[in-house]
């Protein structure tokens, strides 16, 4: 399988989205920042159960089923909120290079 970067992914989830409609005018599932934003949350408290009571995940496809619905709605986020997710997470690993962790104060 081909290794797609960032945007090449965006833009295969914008693809699905508009095949399913969810970008139409009066769409059951508008794609709005806080509807995405909701999502986001929910799918990533799915990835929480698999470790409820356990230190592994029962079953990892199941696993990693979840984690790409996470990914998928922090590209879309990213996207229909105008943010290049790419840039911000490269900005973040930088500031993340000059902070301290566990230092007593």
């Amino acid at each position: 399988m081909e290794r797609m970067t960032i945007n090449d992914l965006t833009n295969q989830m914008h693809e699905l989205v508009k095949s399913k409609g969810w970008y139409e005018p009066g769409s059951k599932r508008p794609q709005t920042p806080r509807n995405l934003a909701i999502s986001l949350s929910l799918e990533a408290a799915e990835i929480l159960e698999h470790f409820q009571f356990r230190e592994q995940p029962k079953d990892r496809e199941e696993l990693a089923s979840e984690l790409a619905d996470v990914t998928l709605f922090l590209l879309q986020l990213a996207s229909v909120s105008g943010i290049d997710l790419e840039k911000a997470v490269l900005k973040k690993i930088e500031f993340n290079k000059t902070r301290q962790w566990d230092v007593e104060e």
